[in-house]
């Protein structure tokens, strides 16, 4: 193939023996010899052509059965996961306000109106902290199902506990049902959330990854908006019908997911770290190789895999634990605090208790459609990041997204710190409402939340998910998303709980608290985290490699100093990088190590 006489891009990988390599994956020279059993020839030798949308593949010992190739395919399906997590945020933020939910789930009486005044803001911040409960247990669970069962298999368990939670809400007598059947739910979402991007990215090539992780995100949007409009046309319903309808109807994409993915191939890096080689090269024929088996970025990944695989066999000591020992922790740190940041942005609290903000802004009665614009925003401003998140990498909508994110959050605090006046008895339904404020200033509140969600929705929404499956090993991949994961929905239980107490007792200093994690994020992000776009997930571990010239001790490549080497990549996986690029690009990588070294110097 003409590969033989290169050198490495990194020492790691100098074992490599390309012309071996063919025998090992048993690649056939001849096209007209018969592949080895298990194999997969979907295209002739040496053909070119779109990824096959669906063959007939034996990808498992057993019946044959048709797997889908088609990488947005496999992402667009995996990704309903994150749908469910949409549905679930605006089943409740929709639903709070509804005259059915407030009195069937009344604690605070009624007020002078004969008007039901529904639960405590403790109690509703108990009932809706307690699908990020579940979902904090689910993520620190799923990290063991994945390594143990597959990727598939422990998104395929989620779903049967959310058909089992929304059963239990749909079917809630009390607040404490209730509670359980949220924290069932949030079991699911747990998995799913630390699980489908994992999976996802490891079934990605690289130049896609962030644009299909990213559907992740997308995904939640669409259930956040989906979910919205059917509550709200629900609203219309009188009685208990008003939120047990919608929470009934949320288990069918659980159902249709749960099916799907038995036509979805397993993760190759999953397959191939259970020495299940035939299968691995298959799925990466499949889904990379445009059909063919013999394809160099197929042969090329199919190497890196097997030598990182074997390098972890031999230096295997797969826990917890490990992900806090000195070369890992940075590591850790980064993806915790990856989803940690993402909370404390305030996107969430604006996504459950938006009817709130809007209420005490003077909507009134139009607080559910003016709350549906805020999701259909929320949708609509995803989409870039889809288009264009590998070629902007990580680290620019991250910084970009903290500064305005900020920005909208010290103009939300500033307006209701100067205009707003405490709300009178009776007022709102909820004491949680503990503002009020009218006119021009009320406008601005809406527009700049509008902003706030507009900044977030391309930045820290959809590179939250596909970052932290980039930062790690394969043998600590899972466990480590797992954990990262749990960090997200730990501070989500808290903000949830926290945030109408907040709202009564501080006031509009809870915007001030958001805004300065906001801006201490930016900073954490300046110094701490490194760009991963573009780059194959085993070359990741190299950039986190403290032993390379111009690294620091237990950290690696200074973050500020990573560059988003696209070009390359796209060049590598369409086959079209020759020999002499190749050497180009590998002393591109050299100069800017050289470079490195002179500025310590």
């Amino acid at each position: 193939m003409g590969w033989s006489g290169l050198k490495p891009t990194s020492p790691a990988r100098s074992s490599v023996d390309l012309p071996a390599l063919q025998e090992v994956v048993n690649v056939a020279e001849d096209q007209n010899t018969a592949p080895p059993s298990g194999s997969l020839l979907l295209l002739p030798y040496k053909q070119r052509g779109p990824t096959p949308f669906a063959i007939l593949s034996p990808l498992a010992q057993g019946p044959k059965m048709y797997k889908v190739g088609n990488i947005y395919f496999i992402a667009a399906t995996a990704v309903i996961g994150g749908g469910l997590f949409g549905f679930d945020i605006s089943s409740m933020s929709a639903i709070i306000s509804t005259k059915g939910y407030l009195c069937k789930f009344n604690t605070l009486g009624f007020d002078d109106n004969g008007n039901c005044r529904g639960p405590s803001s403790d109690i509703q911040g108990g009932i809706t902290a307690a699908m990020p409960g579940g979902s904090w247990l689910g993520a620190l669970c799923s990290g063991f199902l994945s390594d143990i069962l597959g990727r598939k298999t422990s998104i395929q368990i989620g779903c049967v506990a959310w058909v089992v939670g929304s059963i239990l809400s749909c079917a809630a007598v009390n607040i404490p049902m209730l509670i359980v059947g949220r924290i069932v739910n949030g079991f699911c979402v747990g998995i799913c959330s630390a699980q489908v991007p994992v999976y996802i990215s490891e079934i990605a090539p690289p130049s896609k990854r962030g644009r299909v992780v990213s559907l992740q995100q997308w995904a939640i949007t669409w259930g956040i908006l989906i979910m919205y409009f059917i509550c709200y046309g629900c609203s219309f319903i009188e009685g208990d019908a008003s939120f047990r309808v919608p929470w009934g109807l949320q288990m069918i994409p659980a159902i249709f997911l749960g099916l799907a993915l038995i036509f979805l191939p397993e993760s190759p890096r999953w397959l191939a770290k259970k020495d299940r080689w035939e299968e691995t090269h298959a799925v990466l024929t499949l889904v990379h190789g445009h059909g063919d088996p013999n394809s160099p970025f197929v042969v090329r990944e199919l190497a890196e895999i097997r030598e990182v695989v074997e390098f972890e066999r031999a230096n295997s000591d797969v826990s917890y634990f490990e992900l806090f020992k000195p070369k890992m922790i940075n590591r850790t740190m980064i993806g915790l605090f990856m989803q940690i940041w993402s909370q404390l942005t305030g996107m969430n609290v604006m996504m459950y208790y938006i009817t709130y903000i809007f209420a005490m802004a003077g909507i009134g009665n139009g607080t559910l459609v003016s709350s549906g614009i805020n999701y259909v925003i929320n949708v609509c401003m995803t989409v870039p990041a889809l288009i264009w998140l590998d070629h902007w990498g990580r680290r620019t909508p991250l910084l970009i997204g903290a500064f305005f994110m900020c920005l909208w959050l010290c103009v939300n605090a500033g307006l209701f710190a100067v205009y707003s006046r405490p709300a009178r008895p009776g007022e709102f339904p909820s004491d949680a409402e503990s503002m009020a404020i009218s006119g021009a200033p009320a406008k601005a509140v809406i527009a700049s939340t509008y902003l706030f969600v507009a900044s977030y929705a391309p930045t820290w929404g959809p590179v939250s998910w596909v970052y932290p499956p980039e930062l790690y090993p394969l043998r600590l991949r899972g466990k480590a998303v797992a954990l990262a994961t749990s960090g997200n929905w730990a501070f989500n239980f808290a903000l949830a709980y926290f945030v109408p107490p907040a709202f009564k007792n501080i006031t509009w200093k809870t915007y001030v608290l958001f805004a300065v994690f906001c801006f201490a994020m930016f900073w954490h992000v300046f110094f701490m985290f490194p760009e991963t776009a573009n780059k194959a997930l085993e070359e990741v571990d190299a950039m986190f490699d403290d032993t390379r010239p111009g690294a620091i001790r237990y950290i690696g490549t200074p973050a500020w100093k990573t560059r988003n080497f696209r070009n390359e990549t796209v060049l590598k996986e369409r086959n079209q990088l020759g020999d002499e690029e190749k050497i180009t690009a590998m002393a591109a990588h050299e100069d800017e190590a050289r470079r490195d070294v002179e500025h310590k110097d």
